[in-house]
């Protein structure tokens, strides 16, 4: 599949979207507290959280569904918070398709630009056209029952590109489709966004999704944005213990600081970044930065083969729990009840406010 001449007039037209300090709050919920966020001419910019985040209800004031109780929506740089939906130039792919039962593939494609009054063999060209750039060329004359959950959503993104939109906004399109069509789709998506150059906000509560699909991603908890990065960064950098938890798998682990330092387990390690104004803290790592040796006062609780890499969990003698990432040929000398040690690389760790 390749992009068409027509597609590609599309991707130089790629926007620039600013959020600019929007609030929204539903009776006592503070759903966005001042949301400051720029999203870059033709990137795929992820929107990860947990439910009641307020990465939705962002999308939707991007769209025009939602309007903010203060702050601006501009996209390049014209303020567009009080425009009609219809005339944000926005398409929009739902996580529940929305596709029209009693139209077929191709008509449900061509409907955007029927209500435009664009010409019949106009519209249907253009319809045909999208429905082979997502690989549905042959499907245009089935109706969405005579469809799989994944061609649905392929039919739901030619839609939403019909218009030509200079800003594709995905609302957690692929969360009710199998993993396999989920992930098959999710490479397609990005496949096509990186193509067409088109600017592309996407939600997911997903973070697997996010790191995979996103130039860069920015985390929301309780309608802040916490961080905003390439998914490098955002999972090697965390800049909050939210972040660090909630993108990826993180152990914390009992220490003192010190002088600008930390010393856990027998080790003393510089601190990353700002460190909290208390003595006993927890040290955030990650499972592929932990060792495992034999030998110590430590005790395997539990193994989980994940292919090349085998999760160790390991319990302290104090009662905590870390897990640890070890090549699987590794790992296959620490079964469960084995006493080891584990130590962590001599570099920077984050630290932050005990939890127990």
């Amino acid at each position: 599949m390749t992009v068409t001449t027509l597609e590609k007039s599309a991707a130089t037209e790629a926007a620039t979207v600013e959020f600019r300090g929007l609030r929204r709050e539903f009776g006592a919920t503070v759903a966005l507290d001042g949301l400051d966020l720029t999203v870059r001419p033709g990137e795929l910019l992820a929107l990860l959280g947990p439910s009641g985040c307020g990465k939705t209800t962002a999308l939707r004031m991007l769209a025009g569904f939602e309007q903010p109780d203060s702050g601006d929506v501009l996209v390049d740089g014209q303020d567009v918070t009080r425009v009609p939906a219809h005339r944000r130039d926005a398409g929009m792919v739902f996580q529940s398709y929305s596709l029209f039962p009693h139209l077929d593939a191709l008509d449900n494609v061509a409907f955007g630009l029927r209500m435009r009054k664009v010409r019949t063999a106009e519209r249907r060209a253009r319809a045909a056209e999208l429905l082979e750039l997502v690989g549905l060329a042959d499907q245009g004359r089935r109706f969405p029952h005579q469809l799989s959950g994944g061609q649905q959503q392929r039919v739901a993104l030619a839609r939403a590109l019909a218009l030509r939109p200079r800003v594709l906004l995905l609302d957690e399109p692929l969360s009710a489709l199998d993993a396999k069509v989920r992930l098959t789709l999710r490479e397609e998506i990005r496949r096509l966004q990186q193509e067409l150059g088109i600017t592309t906000l996407f939600v997911t509560h997903d973070q697997e999704e996010a790191l995979s699909m996103a130039d860069r991603v920015a985390v929301m908890h309780v309608g802040r944005l916490e961080q905003c990065a390439a998914p490098a960064e955002l999972y090697g950098r965390p800049a909050t213990a939210f972040v660090a938890e909630f993108v990826g798998t993180m152990s914390r682990i009992p220490g003192r600081l010190s002088d600008g330092t930390v010393e856990v387990l027998g080790q003393r390690l510089p601190v990353d970044g700002a460190a909290p104004p208390v003595t006993d803290v927890d040290v955030l790592v990650r499972p592929e930065a932990v060792g495992v040796r034999a030998g110590g006062d430590a005790r395997v609780i539990a193994t989980a083969f994940l292919g090349a890499a085998t999760r160790v969990t390991v319990r302290l003698a104090d009662g905590t729990e870390v897990k640890a990432d070890l090549p699987t040929h590794e790992a296959a000398a620490f079964g469960a009840g084995a006493a080891v040690s584990v130590s962590l690389p001599e570099r920077p760790v984050l630290v932050a406010e005990r939890t127990r």
